[in-house]
């Protein structure tokens, strides 16, 4: 199920489609999510790193994660993010997501080495609250590795707590995911793999089910036709 996913977002949109989505949720009780997402991650970089996608870069936004851990995390799946910088940026909403720590080592009175690392190694967003401004800084990341033309660049969020995404549903109302489910090709679930009547999910209108089972957990993937 994972690679069908995966093969979506490298194949691009469906007719009537501005751009192919991919929802990812989870719950408490099966918190598997962001190992889908590195998953898909992994193997949408390695599409576009052998001109085997139609996006021909991706941007990274980092909010549950620093930069350096999707930099290590590339690199055990054999991709250079340093080195290949041309094709993956990173925008780090993660290190400094309120502009605390970039105010006191203005005023000199804070060091922080990591965050200095982070620095060279992506952009920061300093105010993850300013949406049109985390907007801004997306398309401005794509855009300098696409140029102007007709080119596509991918967007991986790995989380919406505050284009695919990874979002848990226990911390958001229905009409909200809801939302963000109508809004996707793919929506993938994460689940127990025993779920009581009260926890089963409906399935979304013209969507095709597929379940794959795991250990601790069941994931659920459903495409538009």
């Amino acid at each position: 199920m994972a690679e069908s996913m995966c093969r979506t977002l490298r194949d691009g949109s469906l007719e009537g489609e501005q751009a192919p989505t991919l929802t990812i949720r989870d719950t408490t009780a099966s918190p598997f999510g962001f190992h889908v997402f590195s998953h898909v991650l992994s193997q949408l970089s390695s599409f576009i790193l052998a001109s085997k996608s139609q996006s021909r870069c991706i941007v990274i936004v980092a909010f549950s994660r620093s930069p350096s851990f999707y930099v290590d995390l590339l690199k055990r799946r054999g991709i250079d993010a340093k080195s290949s910088h041309k094709c993956i940026q990173i925008l780090d909403c993660y290190s400094d997501p309120l502009g605390w720590k970039d105010q006191l080592m203005m005023s000199g009175n804070f060091t922080d080495v990591s965050y200095e690392v982070s620095l060279s190694l992506s952009c920061v967003c300093r105010n993850v609250k300013d949406l049109d401004k985390l907007y801004s800084l997306i398309l401005e990341l794509g855009k300098g590795l696409v140029g102007q033309g007709k080119d596509c660049f991918s967007v991986a969020i790995d989380s919406i707590s505050s284009i695919f995404w990874l979002l848990h549903s226990d911390l958001h109302e229905v009409k909200v995911t809801s939302a963000l489910e109508y809004l996707s090709s793919v929506v993938a679930s994460v689940e127990p793999l025993h779920q009581t009547a009260n926890g089963q999910r409906r399935d979304l209108e013209n969507l095709t089910l597929l379940e794959q089972n795991f250990g601790e957990g069941k994931l659920q993937v459903r495409f538009k036709h």
